[in-house]
């Protein structure tokens, strides 16, 4: 007997949002590995270093944490920190709770769980340009990024004492990578085209000019103020010239 559709349907679903992880995966196994490291220079068990990726799942405020524990900073302190820091995750949930609010609640909270920077960009730019998947399609890319993260948090447990430095490995490249290959895989017009130029050199160019901590905030607020005027002008071309 044939399978059923609706069956079928999730197992194409899944694998589907499996593919869509893939870059993500290129990113979080390397950087879960000098998270790993890392948490056991810094005294963590292998137990925690993982239940930590189980359970706090935020890359950066990972880090972060790693490091806090390290300078032997008090629980408070790190907590509070992390805290603040994945504050940014509030903006990510508002900016797509309008796409999954026939979701139900249960639904929700595991997406909620398991999002992060990395599969917002990739969820915000399907939702808007081709709606929302099935549940099993979303959910699998959020599942597949944090199953990679473990691993890579694992495979840093493993090889945690035989890694005496992890900067000359130069895992620290693997995010921003990363970050390219989502940026270039949501590219779809020239309008988006000049927006990611035009914000990429304006970062550089702060940088060099010495605004270290604010370059890329501060490049991204411009550009992106400067891309909504030009998509808007577009448009009304476009309007202008199929009304003439």
């Amino acid at each position: 007997m044939n399978p059923s559709p609706r069956p079928e349907a999730a197992r194409r679903g899944w694998l589907a949002g499996v593919s869509r992880a893939s870059p993500i995966v290129l990113g979080y196994v390397p950087i879960g590995l000098a998270y790993g490291v890392l948490a056991q220079k810094a005294g963590l068990s292998a137990l925690n270093t993982l239940l930590m990726s189980l359970l706090v799942y935020a890359g950066s405020a990972q880090l972060i944490a790693v490091g806090l524990f390290a300078g032997g900073a008090s629980v408070l302190s790190v907590v509070l920190t992390t805290f603040v820091v994945n504050l940014r995750h509030l903006l990510f949930s508002a900016a797509v709770a309008p796409f999954l609010k026939r979701w139900r609640k249960i639904d929700l909270a595991v997406f909620a769980y398991e999002l992060t920077d990395e599969t917002f960009a990739v969820h915000a730019a399907h939702f808007a340009s081709e709606g929302v998947p099935g549940r099993a399609e979303v959910l699998a890319t959020n599942m597949t990024a944090q199953v990679s993260w473990i691993f890579g948090s694992a495979l840093g447990v493993l090889v945690g004492n035989v890694i005496a430095d992890v900067k000359p490995l130069g895992l620290d490249y693997a995010l921003p990578a990363m970050f390219i290959a989502l940026l270039v895989l949501q590219i779809k017009d020239r309008v988006q085209v000049a927006v990611a130029l035009l914000a990429g050199a304006l970062s550089a160019g702060l940088l060099l000019a010495g605004l270290e901590q604010w370059n890329v905030i501060v490049a991204t607020v411009a550009i992106a103020t400067v891309g909504v005027m030009l998509e808007t002008w577009d448009k009304r071309r476009s309007l202008s010239r199929s009304s003439a």
